[in-house]
């Protein structure tokens, strides 16, 4: 079994460290490290330490640090517009896509989202969001934290923008006619991929998107579900990337 991964604000720099707060408290009481065995520490930048236990307080973790390390940022950078859901849809969306390496999250009040985000609620969506990606990352050992934007949402006005800024964007829509699976990817940039709420995408939405550059495609003939349809288009990405 791979070594725990646990996030840090900054990277230690010295040969010691003390990993306290909550997530000493997770290593030293939830998980019950051991003296000798292995961890990670991650920014959430790149940056991560290998490290070994050296002792368990209460609450807390003293490692010994034994080496670090910096991955560059993912390029092309993968980030989706993810149409707001209903009940836990939503997160379910966030945590498989962070797991499969997206590396942004631009949380979408589409026409058909049945979930408002307004006032404090908003917020609060967008930061369970947040914290739903932060755990995910740290169970598939990431050492770049994917970002979630808005504020707290996005207005498909702000989606084309950012559409028509990317080095190449898609929307995922069942009656389009070209595949992901074949479509052209740039060599680096961002690539920005929508996937609509459990609705759909409206025509109206579709035309706004479409004249922001976007191209519509699809990944086979089923109709999939707003929490699964992103990260299967990410798979296909990823794999085509040679991220996996």
């Amino acid at each position: 079994m791979s070594a725990p991964l646990f996030l840090v604000e900054s990277l230690p720099t010295g040969l010691s460290f003390t990993l306290d707060g909550p997530e000493g408290h997770h290593a030293a009481t939830v998980q019950r490290l051991r003296v000798g065995e292995s961890l990670i520490l991650a920014d959430g930048r790149g940056g991560t330490a290998h490290a070994q236990v050296a002792a368990v307080g209460r609450g807390s973790v003293d490692v010994a640090v034994l080496s670090t390390a910096a991955e560059p940022a993912p390029d092309p950078r993968l980030t989706v517009v993810q149409g707001i859901a209903k009940g836990d849809r939503g997160e379910l969306a966030v945590q498989a896509m962070t797991e499969v390496g997206v590396d942004e999250i631009v949380p979408w009040a589409a026409s058909r989202s049945v979930a408002q985000w307004r006032g404090d609620r908003g917020f609060k969506a967008r930061d369970k969001w947040a914290s739903t990606a932060r755990e995910a990352a740290k169970q598939a050992r990431r050492s770049w934290l994917p970002v979630v934007s808005g504020d707290p949402d996005c207005s498909t006005k702000q989606v084309a923008t950012r559409l028509a800024g990317a080095a190449a964007a898609f929307v995922l829509h069942e009656e389009a006619t070209e595949r992901l699976t074949a479509t052209a990817l740039p060599e680096s940039g961002e690539i920005v991929l929508v996937v609509g709420p459990e609705g759909g995408i409206s025509d109206a939405e579709l035309d706004v998107f479409r004249a922001a550059g976007a191209t519509p495609v699809k990944l086979g003939n089923a109709v999939l579900r707003t929490s699964t349809a992103g990260v299967a288009a990410l798979s296909v990405l990823s794999a085509r990337l040679d991220r996996w």
